[in-house]
């Protein structure tokens, strides 16, 4: 158990909190949302997440202790005794507790499960008044009270109250006209060097990283819209790397995506509805 506060110590608003697993750039759009709708939020990390789009990912302040995406900033508390400091100061914790040990501490009003594992790391709906899961690996009335589609397309943010999201395919979302082409995965296993950097235009077949004497290759021309961070030990066959096709459309890696945008709304609306269907305060 992560060393911290005893329960008496702690004095936060217990009605309004909420806590999220992972801080990844889609479940970067949920918390952002949250957080401008007036919720206090509490985020659960690993010590070395393997976020690709960084520099919307509020992951990354387990490495640079903090991290700022879209004016909002997170940073990371060593125990839980940091916790309220870091409320106090109008940023969003962010904590290792890969076991949701804060749990023994706190009783929030909602937990989220942002992980997108593509199954469940366990989760449970005896963890929080309300619970959600975003895409996969999830039952919906079973797992947890809402599960919220993630795949690209007609029903992406949709709220499912019973059943499941629509299984991962493995297929990237269709950018600029490209799927599959605009993901690169590690050819090799050992510690990646990146010799490109997020936002940096690239050509088809340019090196933009190596792993050992292995090379990366940009695999269509485009913008680096993420690569995993320099020095991250990979294996081979890990998504290390995203390109966009759209040149015109670099802005965009340091903002948050439509899909995750459209997710957090989603969140958002269930995490109203449930608290209203369960006359929750």
């Amino acid at each position: 158990m992560i060393k911290g506060a005893k329960a008496p110590e702690w004095k936060l608003k217990m009605e309004k909190i909420i806590v999220v697993r992972g801080g990844g750039d889609i479940a970067t759009g949920t918390i952002h949302k949250l957080y401008q709708s007036g919720f206090p939020v509490v985020v659960l990390e690993i010590e070395n997440p393997s976020t690709i789009r960084r520099k919307v990912a509020f992951s990354e302040a387990m490495y640079e202790r903090e991290a700022t995406v879209e004016g909002v900033t997170c940073k990371r508390a060593d125990h839980f005794d940091q916790i309220n400091e870091i409320l106090a100061e109008g940023k969003i914790p962010i904590i290792k507790d890969e076991n949701c040990d804060i749990l023994n501490y706190i009783k929030p009003l909602a937990l989220v499960d942002g992980i997108l594992a593509k199954k469940n790391l366990g989760t449970k709906n005896t963890m929080a008044p309300i619970t959600i899961a975003l895409g996969p690996g999830f039952e919906a009335g079973v797992d947890v009270d809402a599960v919220v589609e993630t795949q690209r397309g007609h029903d992406l943010g949709r709220i499912i109250l019973e059943g499941f999201a629509t299984k991962n395919t493995g297929i990237p979302g269709i950018i600029g006209g490209y799927g599959i082409e605009r993901v690169i995965h590690s050819p090799a296993t050992g510690i990646i060097k990146n010799i490109s950097h997020i936002s940096d235009t690239v050509t088809k077949g340019q090196a933009i990283a190596y792993i050992g004497d292995t090379k990366v290759e940009a695999s269509i021309d485009g913008i680096l819209r993420g690569i995993i961070k320099d020095g991250y030990p990979v294996v081979k066959g890990l998504k290390i790397a995203d390109i966009d096709p759209r040149i015109e459309e670099k802005k965009n890696c340091f903002t948050i995506s439509d899909k995750a945008r459209c997710i957090g709304g989603s969140v958002l609306e269930s995490i109203l509805y449930l608290r209203r269907k369960k006359n929750l305060s």
